[in-house]
């Protein structure tokens, strides 16, 4: 569930993100503020998963602890119990021959005299030899040991380097990373470039020719919404749009066509980075129950009609 979430999540980021810039782009700003806080609500919604799994295996990590804890104090109560109780009688566990006459003859205590005597023989040898085979193994342990002591304080400078601890990563890892990094940083590099060509600021050309014309559609939802109020809904949306380029249109009419098709001539002619402004602002209106689309937009000369 956690990857499945993981997933989803990471693919509504990147979509969010996406449109952001495209709206950005494009000049529609309401439609990019609604991206940008979906984006926030994503980016908070993965905090929220990766917090809980934190918090689900800290959990589970007290809870194993407790439990190993309750087992542990149960197995030392019940060592504490036995050691406290009172030692009890075993008669039988006496030397049954102790308790015969005195007139009976027995062999067990010179059979095990002489039965020690041999153990330890055996055992003296069995010492020897362990003695001789074991100082290669006390070597390389104490080998093995000489990185965890402490160094002598008067010739620590004379030191060899020490290797670092774990074992050193393959190329083949090495080289998938490398790779990996490469992509990462040319996705990167080619992302800032895209963005930064898109949004930078030139000086544009002006336009030589007479006038700009608009054509718009105006789209109304409810079963009252007649001629009159699409009119109104259409001069309410341009009218907000006048001052949306850089040059306030000052001289700007907007006629009705019919069918929900609306005209508007801009004078002076608008540059090309003026048209997207106009059309952003007029395709991403915040009028209720109205849409506002641009059919088109191109420039008239003083000969046309």
């Amino acid at each position: 569930m956690k990857r499945i979430a993981y997933v989803f999540g990471g693919l509504a980021a990147a979509g969010a993100g996406t449109y952001l810039v495209i709206y950005l782009y494009r000049w529609q700003w309401q439609r990019a503020l609604i991206c940008g806080v979906l984006l926030l609500v994503v980016e908070v919604l993965l905090f929220g998963v990766v917090l809980l799994g934190r918090l689900t295996r800290i959990e589970d990590r007290l809870r194993d602890s407790d439990r190993r804890q309750r087992e542990m104090d149960a197995r030392q109560q019940d060592v504490l119990t036995r050691l406290r109780q009172p030692p009890e009688a075993h008669e039988e566990a006496r030397f049954r021959w102790l308790e015969d006459p005195a007139d009976r003859t027995y062999v067990f205590v010179p059979v095990l005299m002489v039965t020690g005597v041999l153990l330890s023989g055996l055992a003296w040898v069995v010492q020897r030899i362990a003695s001789a085979t074991g100082k290669p193994a006390e070597r390389r342990l104490a080998g093995r040991l000489a990185v965890l002591s402490a160094p002598d304080p008067d010739g620590a400078d004379d030191l060899p380097e020490l290797p670092p601890i774990g074992s050193a990563p393959s190329r083949g890892r090495t080289a998938r990373l490398a790779a990996v990094s490469v992509v990462a940083a040319a996705l990167t590099a080619g992302l800032v470039a895209g963005l930064a060509e898109l949004t930078q600021t030139r000086e544009e050309e002006p336009n030589l020719n007479e006038a700009t014309s608009v054509l718009v559609q105006v789209d109304m939802r409810g079963p009252d919404m007649t001629a009159s109020r699409r009119a109104l809904a259409a001069q309410q949306v341009w009218e907000r749009c006048r001052d949306s380029t850089s040059a306030p249109l000052r001289h700007a009419t907007l006629g009705d066509l019919g069918d929900g098709l609306f005209a508007g001539v801009v004078r002076p002619a608008l540059t090309q980075h003026d048209r997207m402004r106009l059309r952003g602002c007029l395709e991403d209106t915040t009028l209720e129950r109205a849409h506002l689309t641009v059919v088109g937009i191109g420039d008239a000369d003083a000969d046309d009609d």
